[in-house]
């Protein structure tokens, strides 16, 4: 049996337990169950869960060739991470649970008004789209690479295909099934994350004290910047950028905080942060050994290690020397990837647009209903045209890409919930999309400016940048208390 065929049975077998779970999970489902799963989740399995919907395929492929240029120096954001996780549990959490919010984007029309609630939505719709949209477009490839290429299928219709495939087990449950999903998709991909290391690592028949010594003479492990302050890797770059990160991709994004939002109280929910928080460096600790062991792998055998680091693991992969095993872990780790981040995701953007944008909660139940689904397949449609828009073009280290797209889109979002929780001050509602689109440009201008002229390159620092202008705007735009 071919490997394209024996990968192509292992996915619908995969696809077909996750209907499964979405049968059980999606039964009597009202919106109430699409959008907040009547806050009866487990907290231990929606933390679980949203391990996987954190690493995307972009992580999975990104992280391992990192190493190649970069070392362990990723290590420095992850521990930022878990600063952002501490501060959304203590300073955002509670405000969302207090006020009971569906959509954590009301809190902007209370504090500021319905311009201003309506704007941050929006920038979140954009941000998410283009994360979604990306993290997906990667999955659709290398499945492509797999799977369909070998049988003249177009990559159009694999990126239909895989978006159909989401869209079908999350249409009915929503969020109740996908925390089930996830908890589910999490362990699929640690399975595939440790079946690839130890593969890996078998075949360079080394135990894993041999390893670390023969990785760390190579300089594979370093993973502390200090002394170069322009490098976009130093420590307090990568570690404030991490928490921040952190706090607009998780504390402010309707995405993960729906699924904390299920958790039945605000002590669970937060209970659910910090664990989740604690396992994110260990796991991305693996996916850098997983590169490190990679390229000591080539080494040994004298292969060419791709130049762009997003190439690593599936060039190693689909090589042949490693064997089949290993190139299942990695078509099932990949798929469980990017369905984790593309159902919730898929399930963000429909409630923005119900909740914030048409607020269906005023409307008849069985209307309501009606426009819930409409609007879930219309994001689910948008997703697959921005797939097949960013086909059309070509970028460096997608990780990399991604977290310059998050400084951008969501920076003015952190920007207004900083103004909005650390003051009293009453701004121009009406003003707060132009400042929306302002703060990006001049973050765009400025970064050019600081490299033509001081060589300075921003890294994500971008981000805290992006959020300052936002305040600065907001500050200006009146100065009325409320």
């Amino acid at each position: 049996m071919s490997n394209s065929l024996s990968i192509a049975l292992l996915l619908l077998l995969y696809f077909a337990v996750l209907m499964l779970v979405s049968f059980f999970t999606s039964k009597k489902a009202d919106n109430d169950t699409f959008f907040r799963a009547r806050r009866r989740s487990p907290w231990m399995i929606v933390a679980f869960g949203m391990i996987g919907a954190s690493i995307s395929g972009v992580t999975v492929v990104s992280v391992p060739g990192m190493v190649q240029y970069q070392g362990f120096t990723y290590l420095q954001m992850c521990m930022g991470f878990f600063l952002g996780y501490v501060l959304i549990a203590h300073l955002l959490l509670p405000l969302y649970y207090r006020r009971n919010y569906t959509s954590i984007y009301t809190f902007l029309e209370e504090r500021f008004g319905t311009t201003s609630h309506r704007a941050g939505t929006v920038v979140f719709l954009i941000g998410k789209l283009i994360s979604a949209a990306t993290r997906l477009y990667l999955a659709c490839l290398i499945l492509h690479h797999l799977i369909c290429k070998d049988w003249g299928i177009p990559f159009v219709l694999t990126a239909l295909s895989v978006v159909l495939l989401v869209w079908l087990y999350t249409h009915s449950g929503g969020i109740r099934t996908i925390v089930w999903t996830d908890a589910l998709q999490t362990l699929c991909l640690l399975i595939a994350l440790v079946g690839m290391f130890c593969q890996v690592l078998h075949n360079l028949d080394m135990n894993l004290g041999q390893f670390m010594s023969n990785i760390t003479q190579r300089g594979y492990t370093q993973w502390l910047v200090w002394e170069d302050w322009l490098s976009p890797q130093h420590f307090l770059k990568q570690f404030l950028s991490g928490a921040f990160i952190t706090i607009v991709m998780t504390g402010l994004d309707q995405d993960t905080m729906q699924k904390n939002l299920t958790c039945r109280n605000l002590r669970a929910a937060q209970k659910n942060m910090y664990s989740y928080g604690i396992t994110f460096l260990p796991i991305n600790f693996l996916f850098l050994l997983l590169g490190a062991a990679l390229l000591l792998w080539a080494e040994m055998n004298a292969l060419t290690v791709p130049q762009q680091g997003d190439q690593l693991l599936l060039t190693m992969v689909t090589s042949g020397g490693l064997g089949r095993g290993i190139l299942f872990c990695f078509a099932l780790g990949i798929v469980a990837a990017a369905f984790s981040s593309a159902d919730s995701a898929m399930t963000a953007l429909t409630t923005g647009v119900c909740v914030d944008l048409l607020n269906i909660q005023q409307a008849d139940p069985t209307k309501a209903i009606k426009i819930r689904r409409y609007t879930h397949a219309a994001v689910a449609f948008t997703i697959f045209l921005s797939i097949c828009l960013l086909s059309c073009s070509t970028s460096g280290t997608l990780l990399d890409t991604l977290y310059t797209l998050v400084s951008y889109t969501y920076g003015p979002l952190l920007g207004l919930y900083t103004f909005g929780l650390c003051t009293k001050r009453q701004i121009n509602d009406k003003l707060t999309p132009y400042i929306c689109i302002t703060a990006p440009i001049l973050c765009a201008v400025l970064s050019f400016l600081l490299y033509h002229y001081l060589h300075y390159q921003m890294g994500y620092e971008l981000l805290l940048l992006n959020g300052i202008l936002t305040i600065i705007a907001l500050s200006l735009s009146n100065n009325r208390t409320t």
